[in-house]
């Protein structure tokens, strides 16, 4: 598995280097390495793939926490070939439909991803372990139904011969279709996405998932939502996306103050970081539906920063549940003093959380709210006000948080005999450590790859 994950992360970056080649030496095809193979003649089904800057983004993110999170299963000792059996049947699902150019096989991958979670969950899990695993399986299944009558509703409304999204984009959907499909399309994905009211699947499942599962889970998974919101509800029906948007807007950024919010009252290590995760992903469907280029930049941005910050955040919650054998902040006091490798990189995640500069959280979130301004009306000015305030209590939460448990006097006796970081749990935490701040110190490399694309689909909306 390490080999296997090790590979996966060099053809990622290659495959990174080698698109920017590309597009440096003057190709401006929507899609690159583009490929289709007849599947299914009678519903015009093709196996269709390729990347764009933001799917090359979204795999570069992927198999960095596959990577990361192969290391922080090292110990892992129950069923081990079973296990990562069902891991890398999730990763397989993810990187799939991060390429796929067809709504059917799009909607495939969408589903092999989500199946092997009720087992990681269930199985592998802890806590509420069984809850957890079928309330996070029935209700997304619950939003894959909407997401199949969205499917078929893009594919038959358009009246094409193909579920090709770029050919559907071509097309012209009759308003009134739209008007009935954007809704099932969008709600299809933002569940996923922590779209609130339909959230609460989250901070379950996060809380029992084992720690590499909650960080590609929350690293990776989630960011299927926003994928498929701007990719497919957005892109292929412009106007009702224009007219429709409001609503989702409010419900964004409930989901963006209510997630930070909630985060402030929990005292679970895991529950803490699930809800602030529900506002930084509520953010990037935020930025998304303000249909700005600087705003869909920094919700791609986001996607990648919020993923590598929230995999850390798990990988070390997962680390120092593995020694403490608790997660409740009101009985960890004092950490720095037993395990000061794991408690630096701790803090190092908080405030890469709450957007210091110099970290990859305040470059996306920067982005986003300056694209947000470029509406110059009322209702999005009010609304981008509101979301600006998530940083503030996200400051809250995460100083209190490092406040109580790592610093102080240690009050539990038997954490003094607790070990530090093993090499395997060091070497994945710097990992992503190196990717966060490389993100926040060199923003370029990436919004770059990024702007080129969500130029593309920005001007398609906005042209209507």
């Amino acid at each position: 598995m390490v080999v296997g994950s090790s590979l996966l992360l060099a053809l990622a970056a290659y495959s990174a280097c080698l698109y920017a080649q590309v597009r440096a030496a003057g190709d401006t095809s929507p899609m690159l390495f583009a490929k289709s193979i007849e599947w299914y003649t009678p519903l015009n089904i093709c196996y269709t793939v390729g990347v764009d800057g933001i799917s090359i983004v979204m795999l570069l993110l992927a198999s960095i926490i596959v990577f990361t999170g192969v290391f922080a299963s090292w110990k892992m000792k129950m069923q081990t070939k079973e296990y990562f059996m069902w891991f890398s049947l999730l990763s397989l699902g993810v990187f799939g439909f991060f390429i796929s150019l067809d709504l059917f096989v799009m909607f495939m991958f969408y589903e092999i991803a989500l199946i092997p979670m009720y087992l990681l969950i269930g199985v592998w899990g802890s806590g509420r372990k069984e809850y957890s695993a079928m309330k996070l399986t029935l209700m997304l299944m619950g939003a894959s139904a909407f997401l199949l009558m969205g499917i078929l509703g893009i594919y038959f409304g358009a009246g094409a011969e193909t579920m090709n999204i770029l050919e559907i984009a071509q097309l012209n959907i009759p308003i009134e279709m739209q008007r009935i499909f954007f809704p099932i399309t969008f709600l299809g994905f933002g569940v996923l996405g922590a779209l609130f009211p339909f959230h609460t699947w989250s901070p379950d499942g996060h809380a029992s998932a084992p720690t590499a599962v909650s960080m590609l889970h929350a690293g990776v998974l989630m960011k299927l939502g926003g994928y498929g919101c701007f990719r497919v509800a957005m892109y292929l029906m412009p106007e009702a996306a224009h007219e429709l948007a409001w609503i989702f807007i409010i419900l964004t950024g409930i989901s963006v103050v209510y997630g930070a919010l909630s985060a402030c009252v929990q005292t679970d290590l895991k529950y803490i970081n699930a809800y602030s995760s529900v506002s930084h992903c509520g953010l990037v469907l935020f930025a998304l539906l303000m249909m700005t280029q600087t705003a869909a930049t920094g919700a791609v941005l986001q996607m990648l920063s919020h993923g590598l910050i929230t995999a850390l955040f798990f990988a070390l919650i997962g680390m120092i549940y593995g020694r403490t054998h608790t997660r409740d902040i009101r009985q960890l006091r004092g950490l720095m003093k037993v395990m000061p490798f794991l408690s630096v990189c701790y803090v190092i995640a908080g405030l890469a959380n709450l957007g210091l500069p110099g970290f990859s959280g305040f470059v996306a979130e920067m982005t986003i709210f300056v694209g947000a301004f470029e509406n110059n009306d009322l209702f999005h000015r009010v609304f981008t006000v509101l979301a600006v305030s998530s940083i503030v209590i996200t400051a809250v939460y995460i100083l209190r948080l490092i406040g109580r448990s790592i610093y102080g006097e240690v009050e539990n006796k038997e954490f003094l005999t607790l070990t530090d970081a093993t090499w395997d749990e060091k070497f994945s935490v710097i990992v992503l450590i190196v990717c966060i701040v490389t993100i926040g110190v060199f923003p370029f490399l990436f919004s770059e790859l990024i702007s080129e694309s969500t130029a593309t689909i920005i001007a398609s909306i906005m042209n209507i």
